[in-house]
């Protein structure tokens, strides 16, 4: 459903679970980038009443998942370090940049749709696999309880893409994205962070 074209090396989930408290950080961050991420649409693009309902939305269930994460840090008796750079993101945002960069107010929306929509295709992935494979049985459902409102919100970016995108070839650029992130694959999943 996802149509990521490489998976997460398994792998992964054993360089997480060595250090809890840095992936809990790091997703915490995510949750919030995530919501920054949401307020920034509607701040650049409010005549779209529907796109801003569902920034609204999307925006306060991420940051609702912030505080579970932190939660969860406190409840280990763990600490909220500091936010990381997220060289993944930085890695997207070149590609969507030396691609497809400026231009009309359409091509920008398409673009952060797109963005946004990649970045919530791989953390539903990642979730799912810490869902499926963490020896820790309260962090598996956790994971496995936020796994559906990433999917979600992939397919609430994608579908923004290709309503206000119609003079832009979504799914072209959307396969192009996905292909260039599958070799963004061959070095993360290497590290203790949700996207590394």
């Amino acid at each position: 459903m996802l149509g990521l074209k490489l998976p997460t090396d398994p792998r992964w989930v054993n360089i997480v679970e060595k250090n809890i408290e840095e992936i809990l950080t790091d997703h915490a961050y995510c949750e919030q980038k995530a919501a920054s991420n949401a307020i920034t649409v509607i701040v650049k693009h409010p005549e779209y009443p529907d796109l801003v309902d569902a920034m609204t939305e999307i925006a306060q269930e991420e940051i609702e998942h912030f505080s579970m994460v932190h939660a969860k840090i406190q409840e280990r008796g763990l600490k909220l370090g500091h936010e990381r750079r997220d060289p993944y993101v930085g890695d997207l945002l070149k590609y969507i940049g030396d691609n497809h960069g400026g231009g009309s107010k359409e091509n920008q929306l398409v673009n952060r749709m797109l963005f946004a929509a990649m970045i919530e295709a791989r953390s539903c992935e990642r979730f799912r696999i810490l869902s499926e494979e963490m020896e820790d049985e309260e962090l598996r459902e956790f994971y496995r309880s936020l796994m559906e409102s990433e999917a979600r919100h992939y397919t609430t970016f994608l579908g923004f893409a290709r309503k206000y995108g119609p003079t832009v070839d979504v799914d072209k650029r959307w396969e192009d994205f996905l292909a260039f992130e599958a070799t963004l694959m061959e070095k993360y999943g290497k590290g203790d962070t949700m996207h590394g």
